[in-house]
């Protein structure tokens, strides 16, 4: 081989080598042990499975959970499961049932040494309380659990849960009226997003929670701008996600004096938790709404509907605030009605809650000044104008002081973030000098480690190229020995001379020999054969050995039918050579019947050959066994072909037996791979 021709063949080598090493460290695999999940990690597993199913089917969950919960031998794992059976009952409002599983999680708490998974529990456990103390309207204790909360997983390892807590905390903070506090959270919880990396599906809630912050604040723009965000991943929403975007965004309406659209959402809101059975409270709380926004109408008839199908489900929760809300709204009806002893019956029998919010007090109010007016009763009317004016003064007084608040928190906020973004640019900056001296370093490395694999490369074709002709060379020395040593020319004609003086029965033989020592030649001269080339000359020497082996010598060749001989490739004298050993070491001297076969099979990946013989089995120390030459020379062949075949062939001998009949036999097999290369 020239040396251009080397070179190309080393080039494709060497430009994978390069590729090779330009790839990280990460991406190089070494095998890796299979293990068994711990029970943990079955359990983190479980809980990505179902997470989205939590709201739509809580009881399946439950159920399931516990099933689970039961067979778990791990503490850390089961009060997990406990915990997630804990958010389900939520998911249902099965409250007694969510305080006493609380109750179970922090005496396991408690008790136990701190660890990171702990610290993940109690703050699952502390997040799961805070909503029990919101479903429940003590928002100042829910606030305080979700604070708790989110200091305890800070020092667990699932920290991508963090933006949850803190919506939550929001959520607390603004239904007490801490609007700018709950702004504050919201957008600490989308920093936060942004630093773990986590998609956008997952800033949903933080966009409708500031919209809701605005919509209190009667900044409608902003307000708009944040559910607009929202509404793009609408089709990505979970069905609570859906109600609580359709609920806030009808209200945020409602305080518009827009109620027709207010109305619209609510509509759709009512459509959507219908068809979910486990969110009862959201469907009712929807009801509500759409009733209050009825009676804003002046649709009466339509506002009891909505009133007589959400009231039952207020009245068994006892939930003071909701309670208020309805003995408001039956004020409206009865004002709208005109029926004065029944607004002032709902009135005597009304629930007065301890903390009440000043929305709610502010439309209650406008309603009691228009009950007195129409009693006549007009002091009573002129008190509640006075409060209505001052109420208003004070909300509007509140909500400048929020906004005041939350422009100071935001310009803090973002100061913060700036002084963080210049940090990190001149670390950034410290980082790019580094990486511009390592690259230099690595550079000057990869091509001194370039160059080395070059040489080796090198001089490792070198070598192989030699060694290929080196094995090219002795094969073709032994095929060429094995040819002179059992096909020399001359023989045939000094037979062709001697078939002239014979007669017709000797002169048939001897033809038939003359004919078997051509073909011989011919196959001899080939490093490989067609497997019907193959057997047609193994027929014809065992017809010439039929006379010699006696009447009580038959042979077999069979082949499957998938099997076409005329395809199938071989090397030379594969099955020939065996076939001479066992006729001249096994069955010449055997007594009895004297039996031979040859069986072709298809194989998935190949084909099966094998020679069997009942002449004894193999006997390494028979004094008739041979020399071995034949197999050794097929055995070196085969040898030679396979170094350059990432498959093999496979050879096999051994010996094998009948006892039923009591005999011991030979059997030589070969296994050709199908695609197989037989050029050397």
């Amino acid at each position: 081989m020239d040396r251009r021709r080397f070179f190309r063949s080393c080039f494709p080598f060497l430009l994978g080598v390069f590729f090779l090493l330009l790839l990280p460290a990460s991406c190089r695999r070494s095998p890796v042990p299979v293990s068994v999940p711990t029970e943990m990690e079955a359990f983190d597993t479980f809980f990505l499975e179902v997470c989205d199913s939590i709201s739509s089917t809580p009881r399946r969950i439950r159920t399931e959970t516990l099933v689970r919960m039961r067979q778990c031998h791990d503490s850390l794992a089961y009060y997990n499961y406990l915990a997630l059976a804990l958010k389900t009952c939520l998911s249902s409002y099965d409250i007694d049932s969510a305080r006493l599983l609380v109750t179970q999680i922090e005496t396991y708490v408690h008790r136990t040494p701190a660890s990171p998974g702990v610290a993940d529990l109690q703050s699952e456990c502390s997040n799961m309380k805070g909503n029990l103390f919101a479903r429940t309207g003590h928002m100042d204790s829910a606030e305080h659990c979700f604070q708790h909360s989110y200091e305890q997983r800070k020092q667990g390892t699932k920290v991508e849960v963090l933006p949850d807590i803190l919506i939550n905390l929001a959520d607390a903070c603004n239904r007490q009226g801490k609007l700018a506090r709950g702004a504050y959270w919201y957008r600490r919880a989308l920093l936060l997003c942004d630093s773990l990396g986590l998609i956008s599906e997952q800033k949903i809630p933080i966009y409708y929670g500031l919209a809701q912050v605005y919509s209190s604040l009667r900044v409608f723009e902003l307000c708009d701008q944040y559910y607009d965000l929202a509404l793009q991943f609408y089709d990505q929403m979970l069905p609570f996600e859906k109600h609580f975007y359709l609920n806030n965004r009808g209200t945020s309406y409602y305080f518009r004096g827009d109620y027709r659209t207010a109305t619209d959402y609510f509509r759709r809101s009512v459509a959507l938790t219908r068809a979910y059975p486990d969110m009862s409270y959201e469907l009712n709380l929807s009801r509500i709404n759409l009733a209050d926004c009825f009676l804003r109408l002046g649709l009466p008839d339509s506002a009891t509907k909505y009133l007589d199908l959400c009231e039952p489900f207020f009245r068994s929760m006892q939930d003071a605030t909701a309670l208020y809300y309805l003995d408001t709204q039956h004020i409206q009806l009865a004002l709208l009605r005109k029926d004065l002893p029944e607004a002032g019956r709902v009135l005597k029998n009304a629930v007065v809650p301890t903390d009440v919010d000043p929305d709610m007090q502010h439309i209650r109010n406008r309603y009691l000044r228009q009950y007195y007016e129409q009693l006549g009763d007009y002091r009573a009317a002129y008190h509640y104008l006075y409060e209505d004016q001052r109420l208003d003064d004070s909300i509007r007084s509140e909500r400048i002081r929020m906004r005041i608040a939350d422009m100071t928190l935001r310009y803090q906020q973002d100061s913060t973030l700036m002084a963080h973004r210049l940090l990190l640019q001149e670390q950034h900056t410290e980082v790019l000098k580094l990486q511009q001296t390592q690259f230099i370093v690595l550079a000057f490395g990869f091509l001194t480690l370039l160059i080395a694999c070059f040489v080796y490369v090198y001089n490792k074709k070198k070598r192989a190229l030699l060694l290929v002709e080196n094995r090219r060379t002795v094969s073709t020395l032994r095929l060429e020995n094995i040819r002179n040593r059992l096909s020399p020319h001359f023989i045939f004609n000094i037979l062709n001379q001697e078939m002239t003086s014979l007669d017709d029965v000797r002169r048939k033989n001897f033809s038939a020999l003359v004919r078997l020592m051509r073909r011989n030649l011919e196959l001899a001269e080939q490093l490989c054969v067609t497997l019907a080339e193959e057997l047609d000359f193994v027929r014809t020497y065992l017809e010439l050995e039929y006379r010699s082996l006696g009447s009580h010598f038959s042979y077999q060749i069979s082949i499957a039918p998938v099997v076409d001989p005329e395809q199938v490739i071989l090397p030379s004298m594969l099955i020939q050579i065996p076939v001479e050993n066992a006729v001249k070491h096994a069955l010449k001297d055997k007594e009895g019947d004297r039996l031979l076969w040859i069986t072709v099979d298809d194989l998935p990946h190949g084909v099966s050959i094998r020679i069997t013989d009942n002449g004894g089995g193999y006997r390494p120390a028979s004094a008739s066994r041979g020399t071995g030459t034949g197999l050794k020379v097929i055995m070196q062949t085969i040898q030679i072909l396979n170094q350059k075949n990432r498959e093999a062939i496979d050879v096999a001998v051994r010996n094998v037996a009948w006892e039923e009949r009591g005999e011991k036999g030979c059997q030589v097999s070969y296994y050709l791979p199908k695609h197989y290369d037989y050029t050397i």
